[in-house]
């Protein structure tokens, strides 16, 4: 039985932040309901138990709270998600309320929002293929079961359009595979939370898809509870019912300025530009919850969305993110200013498990060596872009042009296709060497000869 206590003992309100005194056997994480005098109910977790002093973070605000007649609840539990087969194809508040206007969701189970640690001895490698329909994605830097692949982005780039696309087209190849994919949307515009949930609506999506919304105008409390409802949906998803979970966490620059304001207003010292000493550990509270567990078929694959402050690698969030994670897809300026979308950034992009989740019996046998080479033509042709800029066209050798002709093609027909378009890895594969085949064998250092007179003559025979 729940041990339920009430105080009428509210001594300080500050920002998000409400003191309760003389409270005995109160827990970090709890819930509190906090019932204000006019009989309207708000809710708060417990951030900090300091003798029989207790410091609540309110949901909804501490606006018009009334410390005289105010009275906390603790309900001596986490906080909690109802979860059930029925979750898919809903639209829940960051909070895990509906707000689809569907029927009510009757729980199979109640989950902690913070997840168990799952053993690192139980866990299992990423090596399973997951196919997004991107060619820079599914072609250069595949992603895999399992992994934690952020989109480094800037303001102004077409990130959600790119995350919309993932969470459309994405899917695991072979039979009988359950797939579902979760979103969370944090400190969004209602715009954007509209072109997420009307694109899902639209194309059917929406029928393997759970949404967590948080808009930008609610309380930044929420926000920093957003993802971990969002993966306890995942958890259950993926754990209890089978299913390869696909979770997009956009935008984590939100949550972690939203974990800076709580961080100053309970006045600790502050780390790097003002984000409190502890948002590594926190991030990876998150992104660790990704992963394959022995003796499970479902999977975890975690792509979060971080918007770097003036297109800066090194600021904190993506910094930190990058430390953690498997990798990094970076979206270009210069290539948006250029109409080229998606603008993934091919050469500092990366996907370190990459390796582990292709090949043949996988994708196919040449996709090692086609993406090796393809990166290398590109970051040749790039340079010979660099040098006729500086010295003009007529400087560049023969063997130059070719190479920039080769990137100009790349970026138009590789990297650019529509958010619409979903490509299988055959086909960006076979875009490759198409591609590719504007170059003589000799030039092709990267390909095992075998692979290229087994899939380049019918390139070099319909260019003929």
């Amino acid at each position: 039985m729940l041990s339920i206590k009430e105080y009428q003992t509210v001594a300080e309100i500050q920002g998000p932040l409400m003191l309760v005194e003389m409270v005995d056997e109160a827990k970090y994480g709890h819930i509190v309901d906090i019932e204000l005098g006019d009989g309207s109910i708000r809710h708060g977790q417990i951030l900090q138990v300091e003798n029989d002093k207790v410091l609540v973070q309110v949901f909804e605000g501490t606006r018009g709270i009334d410390v005289e007649r105010t009275t906390a609840r603790f309900l001596a539990k986490p906080l909690e998600l109802a979860v059930s087969p029925d979750i898919l194809g809903r639209v829940f508040s960051g909070l895990g309320e509906p707000k689809d206007d569907g029927a009510a969701l009757i729980p199979q189970k109640r989950l902690d929002i913070n997840g168990q640690p799952i053993n690192p001895f139980a866990r299992d490698y990423p090596n399973e293929f997951i196919q997004t329909g991107v060619s820079t994605i599914d072609g250069l830097n595949p992603l895999v079961r399992g992994q934690k692949l952020p989109i480094f982005s800037g303001a102004g780039l077409p990130h959600d359009e790119l995350t919309a696309q993932l969470a459309r087209q994405a899917s695991v190849l072979g039979k009988g595979e359950a797939f579902a994919v979760v979103f969370a949307a944090m400190g969004i515009t209602f715009e954007a939370a509209q072109f997420f949930i009307d694109d899902l609506h639209n194309t059917g999506a929406i029928e393997r898809a759970v949404m967590f919304v948080n808009l930008a105008n609610d309380p930044a409390i929420e926000r920093i509870a957003t993802p971990r409802f969002a993966l306890a949906a995942a958890e259950y998803l993926a754990f209890d019912l089978d299913m390869h979970v696909l979770v997009i966490l956009n935008d984590m620059t939100n949550y972690c300025e939203a974990l800076r304001e709580i961080s100053a207003a309970r006045k600790e010292v502050p780390g790097r530009r003002g984000y409190p000493g502890y948002l590594y550990t926190d991030l990876a509270t998150i992104y660790e919850r990704s992963g394959r567990i022995k003796g499970k078929k479902g999977s975890i694959t975690m792509v979060p969305v971080l918007t770097m402050p003036e297109d800066d690698k090194t600021h904190p969030v993506p910094d930190l993110t990058g430390y953690i994670t498997e990798g990094q897809i970076i979206l270009s300026r210069s290539l948006h200013r250029k109409g080229v979308a998606p603008p993934v950034d091919v050469l500092p992009s990366l996907s370190r498990l990459k390796d582990k989740g292709i090949g043949e019996g996988k994708t196919r046998e040449d996709h090692a060596d086609l993406y090796n080479q393809l990166y290398a033509a590109y970051a040749r042709g790039k340079e010979c872009q660099e040098l006729a800029t500086i010295m003009g066209e007529a400087a560049l050798s023969d063997e130059d042009k070719n190479y920039m002709k080769f990137a100009n093609e790349f970026e138009a027909r590789y990297i650019g296709q529509d958010y619409y378009e979903n490509r299988t890895v055959e086909q960006t594969l076979d875009l490759g060497w198409e591609l590719l085949s504007m170059f003589d064998n000799v030039e092709l250092k990267r390909i095992d000869i075998k692979l290229i007179e087994k899939y380049m003559p019918r390139f070099r025979k319909a260019k003929s």
